[in-house]
């Protein structure tokens, strides 16, 4: 494994684990997916650089524009919950309630 997909997988693995032990606040879940998805677009365009294939070359930006609505609806997601609930606190959701 090459310094850089060691970099690129170590930093998706830190951010999953971050989604996944620091689940406190939304926001804090939703900038780890955030982080997740960066490393993504980076591991994926370096990729397609290194095949030299112009058919993978718009994977990237597609990948981006998903990445785009994800953040925008966890935004949404994340102003809703803070104005019914008060509070972006994951532990102050209950499923049952909604």
């Amino acid at each position: 494994m090459t310094p850089v997909h060691f970099a690129f997988s170590t930093t998706f693995i830190l951010g999953l684990m971050g989604l996944t032990f620091h689940r406190n606040h939304l926001l804090s879940a939703l900038l780890c997916l955030e982080g997740m998805m960066l490393s993504l677009y980076v591991a994926l365009s370096l990729w397609t650089l290194q095949l030299n294939s112009i058919s993978f070359s718009p994977t990237p930006m597609l990948m981006l524009a998903f990445s785009a609505c994800e953040a925008s609806a966890g935004l949404a997601l994340l102003v809703a919950t803070s104005r019914t609930h008060g509070s972006d606190r994951l532990q102050a959701l209950n499923i049952l309630q909604c």
